[in-house]
């Protein structure tokens, strides 16, 4: 049997759709996983603790936030900067809000900019590449700890560096089965 040509056209459209929806779908993880291998974006380092060394020099941090089209929340940094010395343990703090009436997921990505100093901003706990899932109405505060490595002013790019941008970008993810599952509309069977 051969497929007439709308027949294959629409088959055509189908496996566009398949693809464009497979792509958005690892997007973030794929982002994650590019990044670490590359060092695209600011790669930034990850550590347990804090850095055992602090400097007199100081380094301004600038906090920025967006959403990718379409996600639903309000996304802050509730700081916008602050001035912290090389190696001293930062805390800074990210605002989300869901103001719709539904449950909203959604993982956040980040980058660091300049890039030279990506791999010299150490994060110690962070809530970026971790499902968030926001209850409608509800808000939530989450912290990033992190530390500028002292090593930066032996790096040849590094050492000019006086300024550090922090961005996230919130993506809107599928909601976990079981919270699906509890948002789901409850049908009533009547005898």
């Amino acid at each position: 049997m051969s497929l007439t040509k709308p027949q294959k056209t629409a088959a055509k459209a189908v496996g566009v759709v398949l693809l464009m929806g497979s792509l958005s779908w690892a997007s973030v993880p794929f982002y994650d996983w590019f990044c670490r291998v590359t060092g695209f974006g600011g790669v930034t380092g990850v550590a347990e603790t804090a850095s055992d060394v602090v400097l007199d020099r100081t380094v301004l941090v600038r906090f920025d936030a967006s959403k990718e089209r379409g996600m639903p929340w309000e996304f802050k940094p509730v700081q916008r900067e602050m001035e912290i010395r090389l190696g001293e343990t930062g805390l800074a703090f990210y605002e989300a809000y869901n103001p719709t009436d539904r449950p909203v997921a959604g993982t956040a990505s980040y980058n660091v900019a300049p890039f030279a100093a990506g791999g010299f901003f150490t994060k110690i706990d962070c809530f970026c590449f971790e499902q968030q899932v926001l209850q409608p109405g509800e808000r939530v505060t989450m912290p990033v700890t992190f530390y500028v490595d002292p090593e930066l002013i032996e790096d040849d790019e590094g050492k000019y560096v006086n300024a550090i941008t922090l961005s996230y970008t919130f993506h809107e993810t599928e909601l976990p089965e079981e919270v699906a599952s509890l948002d789901a509309p409850q049908t009533v069977v009547q005898n």
